[in-house]
């Protein structure tokens, strides 16, 4: 373990083996930091926060602060990392209220660069990309591999699927769908994340089919429980569109 002597850690923290934490840098109590973690110079971490292995947090990152938000009272709602994320200098990662899921969560393999925030009560799965100044209000849960562009901004309660794509400086007011490609103010559809999908090892019959879901939800005039009949009737072997799509209602997919 490498603490430097101007560390300020308190006696309730908990730190792993094989950890270093920089000059200046402050540890609050109720912080658990996982073996092998690199927390930079000046960071500061507030509790209830459990950061996970292998992370790596740069300068001037701040960790567990109160959420803003005015129905906020005190409550101790944490934020989760977990293993090998790297959270580059001046990000803002923000505790949680009790409503919703009750934590601020970030899963494990993430890259958030410089000055991205991270609201109250998000949810961030795994392998996600946020590109520099990028910002997320409260309550919006980003599923895997998902990517978003430097200087966007995502309005509270809203989702991003999975492999989607969000151009920089782009707005982000209602739900992103998997798997595709978003840009503007505010972002609109631009079509499936092919490269990124090929990047990532989809077949062509994956792909195929997903190109076919994306023409029958989004680019014809049918209803949204019609576009769910005809993709059970036309498209039966593809779990990316059944299990990650997620454009339809549990009705539509059940019934």
């Amino acid at each position: 373990m490498s603490i430097h002597p101007t560390a300020i850690i308190s006696p309730e923290a908990t730190v792993g083996e094989n950890v270093e934490i920089g000059p200046y840098s402050v540890i609050g109590p109720d912080v658990q930091i996982g073996e092998d973690s690199v927390v930079g110079p000046h960071a500061v971490i507030e509790g209830p926060t459990k950061i996970g292995s292998n992370c790596h947090i740069f300068q001037f990152a701040a960790i567990g602060a109160p959420p803003q938000d005015l129905k906020f009272e005190g409550e101790k709602c944490p934020v989760i990392i977990g293993d090998n994320n790297t959270i580059r200098e001046f990000v803002t990662i923000h505790r949680a209220t009790s409503s919703d899921i009750g934590m601020t969560f970030i899963g494990d393999n993430n890259l958030l660069m410089a000055y991205c925030h991270v609201a109250h009560n998000c949810k961030l799965g795994n392998n996600i990309v946020m590109a520099n100044a990028a910002n997320l209000a409260g309550h919006i849960h980003v599923e895997d591999y998902a990517i978003i562009g430097g200087l966007s901004g995502a309005h509270q309660f809203t989702r991003i699927g999975c492999h989607a794509m969000i151009s920089g400086t782009s707005a982000v007011n209602q739900d992103v769908p998997p798997y595709v490609i978003v840009a503007g103010n505010h972002a609109r559809l631009y079509g499936l994340n092919i490269i990124g999908l090929k990047r990532r090892g989809f077949s062509e019959k994956t792909l195929e089919n997903l190109k076919k879901a994306y023409r029958i939800v989004f680019r014809s005039s049918l209803l949204l429980s019609e576009a769910a009949k005809k993709i059970r009737e036309e498209i039966k072997d593809s779990p990316e569109v059944w299990q990650d799509l997620k454009v339809f209602t549990e009705s539509d997919t059940e019934s």
